[in-house]
C-alpha cells in the first residue's frame, strides 16, 4: 500500500480561509482519521469573535472536525469522486474555549457507513483537554 498524504489540500476540496486543517496526523481510510488545527491569532474571524477576547467559534470547530472526518472518507476508494456534505450534528458538547496559539488535535472516527451518507463521532482537545466533542452526520454527493 502506498503511503498517504499528510496534507488535507490533497483530500479535500476546501481551501483557505476555510480549510480549517494544517496537517493529518494518520488516516485510516474509511475508519478514521486525525489532524492538527494551531490558531495563530490573524485567522479571519479573531476580530469580531470577540473583541478583546478573541475566540474560535464553536461551530468552525465543528466544521474542522467535519473535514477532518472528510478526510476519512475520501481517503477510501468506494468514495473517490464524491463530496461529503454535512447532514446534521447530535450530541455536541463544547468544553473548553480555543484561544489564539491554541492547537486542536482533531479526531474523527466513522461510525456507520453506506453508498449515500452516514455518521462518524468527532473530537477536538487542545493539551489533552476536550474542547467539543459531537456526532457528525454526513450526506456523499456526487461531483459534476
Amino acid at each position: 500500500m502506498s503511503e498517504l498524504s499528510l496534507n488535507p489540500i490533497d483530500w479535500l476540496p476546501h481551501r483557505p480561509p476555510f480549510l480549517l486543517l494544517d496537517m493529518m496526523v494518520s488516516i485510516e481510510p474509511g475508519l478514521r482519521a486525525s489532524g492538527l488545527w494551531t490558531l495563530k491569532g490573524d485567522e479571519w474571524f479573531f476580530p469580531g469573535h470577540f473583541p478583546g477576547r478573541p475566540t474560535t467559534p464553536g461551530v468552525l470547530l465543528l466544521e474542522s472536525l467535519a473535514q477532518c472526518g472528510g478526510v476519512a472518507l475520501l481517503a477510501d476508494p468506494r468514495y473517490t469522486g464524491r463530496l461529503p456534505l454535512f447532514g446534521g450534528v447530535e450530541h455536541a458538547r463544547f468544553r473548553r474555549q480555543v484561544v489564539p496559539g491554541d492547537t486542536v488535535l482533531l479526531e474523527c472516527e466513522m461510525t456507520r457507513l453506506s453508498a449515500r451518507g452516514g455518521k462518524g463521532h468527532g473530537r477536538a482537545t487542545v493539551d489533552g483537554q476536550v474542547a467539543v466533542e459531537a456526532d457528525l452526520l454526513f450526506v456523499l454527493a456526487d461531483i459534476s
